[in-house]
């Protein structure tokens, strides 16, 4: 019997190191595909831009996939009606896919196509691509999985495959849709996008870029530049989590090398800063396995003792204060309007964006999120909500780290270069006062906070929480003297004040590669 396999693309727009491009390569015949899904179009956490980038990744992805005799078809409309339209034309045995770790509706999406499989006899494969796993029962020996997934040989691109002829191979020559064409409106300015940019983004940054690393990620002048900037790229899957993990660890060896030989004399400091980054390919994973294992805190508190804590306080003025950067505070409109311009934004800054949020004008996560998902060109779903309740104080196991703006300012922009870039009007009589008073806004926060975490439900429900989501590394609250020298450091980072919970985590947020830096 004749076997046909059909190659169904997701957030893994790229020709090397594809499972699933691999394995359709030993079938008969073969077709790749790429579905526009209004799902996607209309989720809340949907952006124009998100579809522009996606485009741009397909058109060099298309071309290479033809030049090697395997042809792409893009397809607009619901799954699995796409699959069954497509079926008639062309009936493929065998649907090959990677696994992804989205939101909701690609859940909900996937079990749609599974019982479409097993009603139509097709058989489906899904392959991982980073470090999450499916169906995991403990996370015991979780980080030894990922390194031997990380360390395990880059699956090879197939030569040529032998694909699909006829009206289908005609039709994957067609002109790709535009955002325009899709009824969308104009995207802001995007990266370059594809897996050739996306290997020169990694090449200059192990190269010359990461040499500050850990200096740089930190400051939103300088992390434009020093960060990886990889973070879209791995969200859409241009390269994958394995060639990042795999080239920066080369790099360091040789950085290493060069130091012994006193050939380089930063050789030792370099290989220092891209240790750092290393250390955050490793997170990246660890926080979208919490959205794999937990699917609902995306839409729910991952502490249920938070419930009702802020949903019925949300005030709307402030949160369009927020999201048009225009609370009073430049340090958080600065951000907030670089953000909204160019879809990117370095780790602390995001970060304080959502604690002022949180904490400063004490609105629920959810609605901010899907703001900020909407802005983020980089979304990557189980970092960005695992984030969001992290730095919300909502995850009922961490540190709460409340960033003052103030200090924030002192430390990252002394000179006001980047308040007056981004916001002008700053010192004049166009600037608003501030929203609210920061100093009677952290103390009633903090009074719900610390005193809703005293409380035995909800020490009950952390450790049952850390069991189920924490870092093994991190372990438990440490106790006495060591707690509370845990919760200075948090405080001192922040710029605000940490308190009860456990020790504190490594700055993230969003979609990392690493970056943390996103």
């Amino acid at each position: 019997m004749s076997t046909r396999a059909l190659v169904w693309f997701k957030r893994d727009l790229r020709l090397a190191d594809h499972a699933p491009l691999a394995a359709a390569a030993a079938c008969d015949e073969a077709l790749a595909l790429y579905v526009i899904e209004p799902g996607w179009l209309a989720s809340p956490e949907f952006d124009p831009q998100h579809q522009a980038f996606a485009l741009a990744c397909l058109a060099p992805l298309r071309a290479a996939l033809a030049a090697r005799g395997l042809p792409l078809v893009v397809r607009h409309g619901p799954l699995p009606q796409v699959l069954d339209e497509l079926r008639r034309a062309f009936a493929f045995t065998h649907l090959f896919s990677h696994e992804e770790t989205g939101p909701l509706w690609t859940w909900d999406r996937d079990k749609r196509v599974a019982a479409w499989c097993r009603r139509e006899g097709v058989a489906w494969q899904e392959l991982p691509q980073t470090g999450v796993v499916r169906r995991l029962r403990s996370r015991q020996g979780w980080a030894g999985r990922w390194q031997r997934r990380m360390d395990a040989p880059a699956v090879a691109a197939p030569a040529a495959w032998r694909g699909v002829r006829g009206p289908l191979a005609e039709a994957a020559a067609a002109p790709l849709p535009t955002p325009a064409g899709l009824g969308l409106a104009a995207a802001r300015p995007l990266p370059p996008a594809g897996e050739e940019a996306a290997a020169a983004t990694l090449d200059g940054f192990l190269a010359a870029r990461g040499r500050e690393y850990r200096r740089t990620l930190s400051s939103p002048l300088e992390a434009e530049a020093g960060c990886s900037r990889l973070s879209a790229h791995l969200a859409f899957g241009a390269l994958s989590m394995r060639q990042v993990h795999q080239a920066t660890e080369a790099r360091i060896a040789a950085l290493k090398r060069d130091a012994a030989a006193g050939v380089d004399p930063e050789a030792r400091s370099f290989a220092y800063h891209l240790r750092g980054f290393a250390g955050r390919l490793r997170w990246h994973c660890h926080f979208m396995q919490k959205l794999e294992d937990e699917p609902q805190i995306e839409q729910r508190n991952f502490a249920r003792a938070c419930d009702g804590l802020r949903e019925d306080a949300f005030d709307r003025a402030r949160f369009e204060a927020w999201c048009e950067g225009r609370t009073g505070y430049p340090m958080v409109d600065a951000c907030m309007r670089q953000l909204r311009a160019t879809g990117w934004l370095n780790f602390r800054m995001r970060a304080m964006l959502v604690s002022f949020g949180a904490y400063h004008l004490w609105l629920h996560w959810r609605e901010p999120g899907l703001f900020l998902a909407r802005q983020f060109l980089d979304f990557e779903p189980g970092i960005h909500w695992s984030q969001m309740q992290m730095q919300s104080g909502t995850t009922g196991i961490n540190t709460l780290r409340i960033y003052s703006p103030a200090k924030q300012q002192r430390d990252h922009d002394p000179g006001f270069a980047y308040i007056r870039r981004w916001v002008p009007e700053y010192g004049t009589p166009a600037y608003p006062a501030p929203v609210v008073d920061e100093r009677s806004a952290l103390a009633r926060a903090k009074e719900r906070l610390y005193g809703l975490r005293r409380t035995a439900d909800a020490r009950a429900e952390a450790d049952a929480i850390q069991q189920r989501h924490g870092s093994r590394k991190s372990g438990l609250p440490p106790s006495g003297a060591r707690a509370q020298a845990g919760r200075k450091r948090a405080a001192a980072a922040a710029g605000g004040s940490g308190g009860p919970g456990t020790q504190r985590q490594p700055d993230l947020f969003a979609s990392l590669p690493a970056e943390g830096d996103e």
